[in-house]
């Protein structure tokens, strides 16, 4: 029988251990810069799974910054815990202390037929307030949800200063997911089961590692042999699916918004719990895949340090051939980028520079992205 002596002691040891060792118990901070769709959902996943302590909210639109603050502090009422949630407005520097800050910001019509219809304009609106945060002291890390994904993470992580290992886009982390939703609908195991991956670009370049599909531990292409009624599924029809997923939900809704918020959700919470847990991210290549100076998404360890360590899969000579397309799609898109030095994204405010070549595309509603792969303006497809 315990004596409460005895467990005073122990509590008394405890902390004096934790003194020593400098471990520091305090909230867990997460920003979220954005709050359309996606970053509010964000926010409300953040609030009901119970993952963050305070959340910081950021939007230069003053009014709907307020009231998703407010609709989120009155759904904590529901979560598991006590969440506080503050609105920031256009204040970036608040969320210097934060341990994940959540990029949502966007523009998703200039999205509706290519991911890349956002290139410069959302890596404008990231060069208004990365540099920002890092002349505020920002360490922590970032998970990029905005689109042209592989683009913009790239920009952070040169505006941001930060270790590649400390800054990541969702990329296809949301396409595999996709791709072992519909591998599970297709042959009726839980995709939890399912081990399966989606590489390259978060757009129309991406393949699917089919090689390296797999049911706990058994390759699909072993049970497919055996079993071709049940395993033997349209492998076309279902990386179609995974592809196409994201602008079949745009023609229904206009907005892709929970399933690519709880992908930016499970990365953060892989970060501040260290779950070391394999995630298909967008990530820094430093030789992985004989690829370098760029990131893209291919599986990786996540756990508090960030991206712990890249995984590079063995592929197919065709699977290679199409991940390194998609590598060349990403490196010549970001090449496509004004020139904008960092010294002056740590000015407040940040002065954008015009850019006549580009500005008036943002107007028009972006680039289209036809079948032969050139890139014209809306009303010109048939041109």
């Amino acid at each position: 029988m315990l004596t409460i002596g005895y467990v005073l002691s122990i509590v008394l040891i405890c902390g004096s251990q934790q003194k020593e060792g400098n471990m520091a118990i305090g909230p867990v901070k997460v920003g979220i810069v954005g709050l359309g769709h996606v970053g509010a959902h964000v926010g409300n996943s953040l609030v009901l799974q119970g993952i963050a302590d305070e959340i910081y909210l950021c939007d230069v639109n003053e009014k709907k910054v307020a009231a998703e603050a407010q609709d989120l502090n009155d759904s904590s009422v529901f979560a598991p815990h006590r969440v506080r949630v503050y609105n920031c407005h256009a204040e970036y520097e608040r969320l210097a202390d934060c341990d994940v800050i959540v990029n949502a910001v966007g523009h998703v019509t200039l999205s509706a037929v290519s991911r890349d219809g956002e290139l410069y304009a959302t890596c404008h609106m990231v060069r208004t307030f990365v540099g920002r945060l890092a002349a505020a002291g920002f360490k922590g890390f970032y998970v990029n949800v905005t689109n042209p994904n592989d683009v913009v993470v790239r920009e952070i992580h040169r505006l941001s200063g930060l270790p590649a290992s400390h800054v990541m886009g969702t990329g296809t982390c949301l396409d595999s997911a996709r791709l072992r939703s519909a591998i599970a609908l297709a042959t009726n195991v839980s995709p939890e089961s399912i081990n399966a991956y989606m590489l390259g670009e978060h757009g129309f370049t991406e393949i699917a590692a089919w090689s390296n599909v797999s049911f706990s531990g058994k390759p699909l292409a072993e049970l497919a042999a055996v079993n071709p009624d049940r395993y033997g599924f349209d492998k076309a029809k279902l990386e179609e699916q995974a592809l196409r997923g994201g602008y079949w939900c745009y023609a229904g809704k206009h907005c892709t918004e929970f399933a690519i918020a709880n992908s930016a959700v499970r990365i953060t919470r892989a970060i501040v719990h260290d779950e070391h847990v394999v995630l298909p991210v967008s990530t820094y290549l430093d030789g992985q895949y004989g690829q370098s100076g760029f990131f893209i998404s291919v599986p990786a360890l996540v756990d508090a340090n960030g991206v712990e360590e890249v995984y590079e899969l063995d592929l197919t000579d065709e699977e290679r051939k199409g991940f390194l397309a998609s590598c060349k799609k990403v490196q010549d898109n970001y090449a496509k980028l004004p020139a904008f030095p960092v010294e002056d994204s740590r000015k407040a405010p940040v002065v954008i520079p015009p850019d006549p070549e580009h500005d008036d595309i943002y107007a028009k509603g972006g680039y289209v992205v036809i079948h032969d792969g050139d890139e014209v303006m809306p009303g010109e497809e048939n041109k």
